[in-house]
């Protein structure tokens, strides 16, 4: 995947949390990459219970192994955000472990990417890459929006990608996976103006070393998540609608 950002350093990010306040977050796409970076830099606060969500959590050991540590705020459920009945059932197990307190941070993060051109691509895998990064990111805003509106944060980030931008140009490739996160973006737009009384974000991590990134990536994982979670924790309802990167920066359509 091209490089979409300058390297630069930063420290891990430990969200700040006020003693007072715990705050839930309920991630997708947890057992590996982004997803897991973010679970761990969570549960280094106290003040932080996370609900991670992947496909298979019996194969997942390294979000597993963080149980042990985790003082009994994490907990892990089973979602597949290419199958809506998972994404049904894990909305209902949620709401039993959060209760009344709901989700403050809902993070549609589970994603593909496919290397291809506009007229290369495979129409299978061009549907299997907008049923992944498009609709189901949309259904389970759809199905989790009863506990994201019951906490105090009322937060929805969907985790694009500057390849999703048009402004930015990034030539022909990846097209799949632009295509499919310029929609997220336009998905976010929608979701702020329909629900004024939510945070709803696109934002990019950077082009990071993960499996999907590739070992070549500009940044760590630990860096573009960390950088995720500052800019994350840092919203306002004015930023609602709104596409950023990483460092806080707002990226052009």
């Amino acid at each position: 995947m091209p490089s979409i950002c300058n390297a630069f350093t930063v420290q891990v990010y430990t969200p700040n949390m006020s003693p007072s306040e715990q705050y839930t977050w309920f991630i997708t796409g947890t057992s590996r990459g982004i997803g897991l970076e973010l679970t761990k830099q969570l549960l280094q606060s106290p003040h932080t219970v996370v609900v991670a969500a992947c496909r298979n959590p019996g194969k997942a050991d390294s979000l597993q192994s963080l149980t042990t540590s985790a003082g009994g705020r994490l907990y892990i459920v089973r979602l597949d955000v290419t199958d809506t009945q998972t994404i049904k059932d894990a909305a209902q197990e949620t709401a039993k472990i959060v209760g009344e307190k709901g989700i403050d941070y809902l993070i549609n993060n589970a994603g593909i990417g496919i290397g291809d051109t506009a007229f290369t691509m495979d129409i299978d895998d061009l549907t299997k890459t907008l049923q992944t990064n498009l609709v189901g990111p949309a259904y389970t805003s759809q199905a989790f929006i009863s506990l994201v509106e019951k906490s105090k944060k009322k937060t929805i980030v969907n985790i694009s990608s500057t390849l999703g931008s048009i402004g930015r140009d990034f030539g022909p490739q990846y097209a799949s996976y632009a295509v499919t996160k310029a929609s997220l973006n336009m998905l976010t737009y929608k979701q702020a103006k329909e629900r004024p009384d939510l945070t709803v974000l696109s934002i990019c991590p950077g082009h990071l070393q993960t499996d999907m990134g590739g070992e070549n990536a500009a940044l760590p994982v630990s860096v573009g998540v960390a950088g995720v979670l500052k800019v994350v924790t840092s919203l306002t309802p004015k930023d609602s609608g709104s596409f950023m990167n990483f460092r806080g920066e707002r990226v052009p359509w």
